[in-house]
């Protein structure tokens, strides 16, 4: 038996290959034109062959691969097809005077890039040589960078559109692959006729293998869409209240996604929320149906009728009575992929459904049971398909009167008015169906004070002992309580222990988000290891340039709908933690597409919250089987990234219970997740990081966490009804949120938080500190950090740390450069090589921009073009091509910034050989004073 320690990189790139294969969604597939068949002369148009999106921008998709594989890569890898080199080679001389624009600073990169102008006579030639077109368009968008309805984003450039009309006209065989995170605008589709269209999203690192592998047939497309594509951007009911400056309502409520579609504007839908083609087909039937023991229980069977193997992913949908209360039409109550089917082999399934499935919120008393999940009385008619607008009825279960399926705390209510979208029905008798028109209803409101809720609940005080020479290892031995554990500590050393230390602290692996825990000295002499959490969903980040894995992004694999892939792939990414030294990964990201601008969807997985449930619990439960996890996010409503530090999602308590909150109960409740990160702006104007409905009411109380909440990255924390600050980090505690996310330095306190002047003057009492300080140590000891602090390591985890291959690192310099205003970096005389990173940690004094200084000399032969790409914190900055011949010399500036943290990575990659580096320095140009104050405008 191997060494479970010692990563398979090979067998890694299988199961996200295969992931980011079967998240795949064939859309259209006229003629059967795919797959390619052999010997086909396939003629690649759209610059994104050269230039694939692994992942989207920001935190999510910052990861330093070892490579990437492009569309037009994979297809030259294949054997039997033939890709015509003439247009290839029209697309790369025409790239090299219009390079990839890869932006400025954070999250700043465009949505798409500059397309090729085409010509008819490059057209028509190209399609006298080739058999097919394959025409792939790019997007991105990512964290602090939200898609618009604009051309090049949401919408087709004109370029894109002059391309899909030209070649459509002169192929016969046209295939479109859209190499995007978000949904975007469809409509082109009818106008231009291309005979088949493929969603591959953004799928990591093996990406255009995945691609290449349903092109081919080598997998049969399985996926099946995780959204609803309208007809318009402005059919989302969501869209006119998408992108407010301070926030917006939630005026849509429940019907989100398909849940509005198809209950009011089925007329407006392209692609139905679970489509997806296949290259064969199947038969689904319902064998039995039974309702008892409060679950409905279906056994299904499933049967290949086609003539190639494929899987087929059964959905089963609810239509409850509309009551008082009103309710969608469909469901999404569970659903299950099946293995792969040869030719008339059938699969049986069976599927159970708990009533709280089914039920539904009441907020406002209409049922006579507030602040209940309830099932009321009438029919529940089950469905079964393959989306839901195919899926058909297979029977029905009466309650014969209204029933309480959980009573609840009311919790999270909105203080503002505003109303809310309900259904109104009426009768057509001639045809015998239900007509939905949409009626309005005043939403519930806050019938309590949070502040006295807040101060019923305040824990008792543990009585200061002193030291006592315990260690945290006395109480994971179970020698002491935790409680005489913490007796022993001071104020100042708790107040420590709440803020987290990042970006890219010394005491964890370096170039990762923070450390928590054991964040100074005096911590450490307790024995209190420093935890260590990173970046995202995506895979790995690590600053200081050193390799992870890039996995398909959220979209892509909840298109996959298969829980048991997921969960195997995430178990290779728990192994990678674990060889990283990382504790908790930050993701799975999981709030509700609720529009498709939204600039984050590519790291959430859908717009429903039971598929996105199920996804998040598969990826903890495989993370999980290497004694590491991951931290489930955004808690809750980051519904958009516009001003995403002030704004505040008004939203109905049922909405919030039933949609934005679904999938995280089921993430915690099925994936036992025990970290938690709240978001940067508010619900119903109390900032998630400082919401005690959000940790305590529902969390803790409701759902029976029992783990950490962080903050999200420098963010703000109010009281009812007054301002958000930075600094109000008691208002974090009372709350239960109990680790503040990220102060350069927990002992100095470089945030300026409240913490120790509200425990001196009363306002935050030691119990509530000492409430968070236990949560989080509890955190740290089920983490392998507390193993490894106390060298219990086993033999075969040291064993596979002691064999780490080289290439698996980066060598850069461990010792942090300290820098006040300018310093030289020791790199004289140094030559480089082809593929080479050098990186450099750099101590900043002081928050602001930089400028960089390169001398070097040029080795290379005659007019030799040598790349040098400059990274700051493993973003790219830019990237430089020297010239010259023998003897040259030459330098680089570059301005980097504005750095806000103390602890900052700079890393330079040669694409070439031919550089001896004489002298980099770096220098202070502009300070900044209160960069963390305007963080996040």
């Amino acid at each position: 038996m191997g060494n479970k320690y010692r990563i398979d990189w090979g067998h890694y790139a299988h199961l996200a290959r295969k992931a980011a294969a079967e998240g795949a969604v064939l859309l259209k597939n006229d003629d059967n034109v795919l797959p390619l068949q052999f010997g086909d002369r396939v003629s690649v148009f759209g610059r994104i062959q050269f230039d694939y999106y692994k992942s989207g921008t920001g935190s999510g998709g910052l990861v330093n691969t070892k490579y990437v594989v492009g569309i037009l890569d994979a297809l030259k890898e294949e054997k039997g097809i033939q890709i015509n080199e003439e247009l290839e080679q029209i697309y790369k001389n025409w790239i090299i005077e219009n390079p990839f624009d890869r932006g400025n600073g954070w999250a700043q990169e465009p949505w798409s890039q500059k397309e090729m102008p085409l010509d008819d006579s490059t057209v028509q030639r190209a399609a006298d040589i080739s058999d097919v077109a394959v025409v792939i368009i790019g997007r991105t968008a990512g964290e602090d960078r939200d898609a618009q309805n604009k051309k090049g984003s949401y919408l087709l450039t004109d370029e894109e559109e002059n391309m899909l009309c030209k070649v459509c006209k002169a192929f016969p065989r046209v295939v479109v692959v859209l190499n995007v995170g978000n949904i975007i605008d469809m409509n082109w589709v009818e106008k231009y006729q291309p005979k088949a269209v493929l969603y591959t999203w953004q799928g990591g690192m093996e990406g255009g293998h995945a691609v290449v592998d349903v092109l081919t047939g080598r997998v049969n497309p399985c996926g099946k869409l995780s959204d609803t594509i309208a007809k318009s951007i402005e059919d989302y009911p969501s869209t006119d209240n998408f992108g407010g400056k301070n926030g917006n309502y939630y005026t849509e409520d429940i019907y989100v996604g398909y849940r509005y579609f198809e209950t009011f504007a089925r007329d407006k839908v392209l692609y139905p929320f679970g489509y997806g083609l296949s290259y064969t087909t199947f038969t689904i039937e319902c064998m039995q149906m039974s309702h008892t023991d409060g679950e409905v229980q279906l056994s299904i069977q499933v049967k290949n009728t086609g003539t190639c193997p494929g899987k087929e992913i059964v959905q089963i949908y609810v239509k409850p009575p509309q009551g008082q209360l009103g309710k969608p039409v469909r469901n999404l109550v569970a659903f299950r992929k099946t293995k792969c089917l040869n030719p008339e082999e059938m699969e049986e399934i069976v599927l159970k459904i708990p009533e709280y499935a089914m039920a539904s919120y009441d907020d406002s008393g209409v049922t006579g049971h507030k602040s209940a999940y309830v099932l009321e009385k009438g029919n529940y008619e089950i469905y079964i398909g393959t989306d839901v607008r195919r899926a058909f009825c297979v029977g029905v279960f009466e309650e014969s009167e209204l029933r309480v399926i959980k009573q609840c705390t009311e919790a999270l209510a909105p203080a503002d008015n505003f109303r809310r979208l309900k259904p109104q029905v009426t009768t057509d008798k001639e045809k015998e169906r239900e007509i939905f028109d949409k009626d309005w209803e005043e939403v519930p409101l806050r019938s309590y004070s949070m502040t006295e809720r807040i101060n019923k609940n305040q824990p008792d005080e543990i009585v200061y002992t002193g030291n006592k020479g315990y260690m945290l290892g006395d109480v994971y031995d179970g020698k002491i309580s935790i409680e005489s554990f913490v007796a022993q500590l001071k104020d100042e050393e708790m107040c420590c222990i709440v803020r987290g230390e990042g970006m890219c602290s010394t005491r964890v692996t370096p170039g990762t988000a923070a450390a928590f825990g054991g964040v100074t000295d005096t911590l450490a002499e307790y024995g209190i290891p420093c935890g260590c959490c990173a970046d995202g969903p995506s895979g790995i980040r690590m600053d200081c340039g050193t390799y992870a894995f890039s996995m398909p992004n959220g979209t892509c694999l909840a298109c996959t709908f298969d829980e048991k892939l997921v969960e195997e792939l995430y178990q290779m990414e728990g192994a990678e933690l674990r060889k990283n030294r990382i504790d908790t990964l930050l993701g799975p990201g999981m709030n509700i597409h609720r529009n498709p601008l939204n600039g984050r969807n590519f790291e959430y997985f859908s717009e429903d919250p039971i598929l996105t449930g199920k996804m998040a619990a598969a990826q903890l439960r495989g993370m999980n089987a290497y004694g590491v996890t991951g931290t489930i996010k955004h808690f809750a409503a980051n519904n958009q990234e516009y001003r995403r530090n002030f704004y505040n999602s008004v939203v109905s308590e049922r909405a919030l219970r039933e949609i934005y909150l679904k999938g995280f109960e089921i993430a915690v409740k099925e994936g036992k997740a025990y970290s938690v990160m709240t978001t940067y702006g508010a619900i119903n104007g109390l900032w998630t990081a400082s919401n005690y409905d959000l940790t305590t009411t529902i969390l803790r109380e409701e759902w029976g966490f029992d783990g950490i909440v962080m903050t999200d990255w420098w963010a703000q924390m109010n009281e009812e009804g007054q301002p958000a600050s930075m600094k109000n980090a008691a208002a974090m505690l009372r709350c239960q949120n109990d680790l503040y996310m990220v102060t350069e330095n927990p002992e100095a306190n470089t945030t300026n938080d409240n913490l120790e002047e509200s425990i001196k003057n009363g306002t935050l009492s030691r119990g509530i500190l000492q409430r968070s300080v236990i949560s989080i140590l509890k955190m740290l000891m089920r983490s392998p950090i507390m193993d490894r602090t106390l060298n219990r390591l086993s033999e075969e985890e040291l064993d596979a740390y002691e064999n780490m291959e080289k290439e698996d690192k980066v060598d850069f310099n461990m010792e942090l450069c300290p820098m006040n205003e300018y310093i030289e970096l020791d790199t004289v005389g140094r030559d480089t090589s082809r593929g080479q990173s050098l990186v450099y940690g750099l101590k900043m004094a002081n928050s602001g921009n930089y400028l960089i200084r390169m001398k070097v000399r040029i080795k290379g032969g005659e007019l030799a073009q040598i790349p040098v790409s400059i990274y700051t914190n493993g973003s790219l900055v830019n990237t430089v091509t020297l010239n010259g011949v023998h003897g040259d010399e030459a330098e680089i500036k570059q301005k980097i910034g504005p750095f806000f943290g103390t602890n900052n990575f700079l890393k330079f990659y040669f694409a070439q050989t031919g550089v001896e580096i004489e002298k980099i320095s770096v220098e202070l140009t502009e300070k900044i004073e209160g960069l963390f104050e305007t963080f996040g405008e």
